[in-house]
């Protein structure tokens, strides 16, 4: 009787210590979470008391509308449009060059490749992951430029065009490894209905595995923009951080991260107009990539809705 005693005993003594262990798992794992959110938060906090005291001496309207933007000239003007055109532009060049070449790859990756060559190609991806974007950067100055100047003579020395290449260059890696995740995870079932409907190995990757793994394609892409938008380095020394309202590529401009780093690294004291709109410009920042973040969401659950 004592011996059936000290067995139950024992197993409640075993549940409650387990039940412990869950315990603290479950909130070590909540604390992560809320770490996360907590810090999300307190960005936000930042930029938006900062960005109110800021708005409080310069007109929303001229921020959003004016074409000007001189925050360290005597005469100051706070227009943001001359940093979004240079950010729109050097962005936009980099998914010219990243986006194709990302899913091209991908394909050949997911589709193609013998398993050696796969293996062989992914690390040298992932190296330039690891690459230092000021390292980017003076490539595309010193290396890149001088290129582009042989065949634009009028190229000048600082240029979107150039700062916009290499951007994209480094942006390919994040495209092609999450396209290509999401195109390895297509069912081989459909590849096999495929094939056996006389569909070539091309066709199949292209009308079969490509449309069933869209919305990962999708995510790889707002991955990619938000990437792009948010890049500080490569534009910093290779686009010339002249905040011109202008979208012509063969022309240098600033977007604004570069404003950010130009500022930040200069002696403007804490709570003056000129060091409050570097925290309006980052606010403009991170409502832009928010915004690419709920589009991408929108055309994910539109295509998973589809396939």
């Amino acid at each position: 009787m004592d011996f059936g005693v000290d067995m139950e005993n024992n197993r409640l003594a075993h549940k409650a210590t387990r039940h412990l262990g869950e315990k603290a798992i479950e909130f070590m794992l909540f604390s992560a979470a809320f770490v996360a959110v907590a810090t999300t938060v307190a960005i936000l906090w930042v930029l938006i008391s900062e960005s109110w005291s800021f708005f409080r001496e310069v007109s929303l309207v001229e921020f959003l509308t004016s074409t000007e933007w001189t925050p360290l000239f005597e005469e100051k003007h706070f227009g943001i449009l001359a940093l979004l055109s240079g950010t729109i532009t050097a962005a936009a060049v980099a998914l010219m060059v990243a986006i194709p070449m990302g899913v091209i790859i991908a394909i050949y990756l997911s589709e193609f490749a013998p398993h050696r060559v796969r293996e062989t190609v992914k690390p040298f991806l992932e190296l330039l992951e690891g690459v230092p974007t000021v390292v980017y950067g003076y490539f595309a100055l010193m290396f890149l430029t001088p290129l582009l100047q042989k065949i634009y003579p009028d190229l000048p020395g600082f240029s979107m065009l150039s700062a916009g290449i290499v951007m994209g260059i480094m942006i390919i890696p994040y495209i092609s490894s999450v396209s290509e995740d999401a195109m390895r995870a297509v069912p081989m079932n459909l590849r096999e209905g495929s094939y056996a409907m006389g569909a070539t190995r091309f066709q199949t990757a292209v009308t079969v595995v490509v449309p069933a793994a869209i919305s990962g394609i999708i995510a790889a892409f707002i991955l990619g923009i938000s990437r792009a938008v948010g890049e500080t380095m490569v534009v910093a020394v290779a686009a010339g951080q002249q905040p011109i309202f202008n979208f012509n590529p063969l022309e240098g401009g600033a977007t604004i991260t570069s404003f950010i780093v130009q500022v930040a690294l200069g002696d403007l004291p804490h709570g003056t107009i000129e060091y409050q709109s570097i925290f309006a410009a980052g606010l403009t920042l991170v409502l832009i990539t928010f915004a690419f973040n709920v589009l991408g969401h929108l055309l994910r659950k539109k295509f998973r809705e589809a396939y």
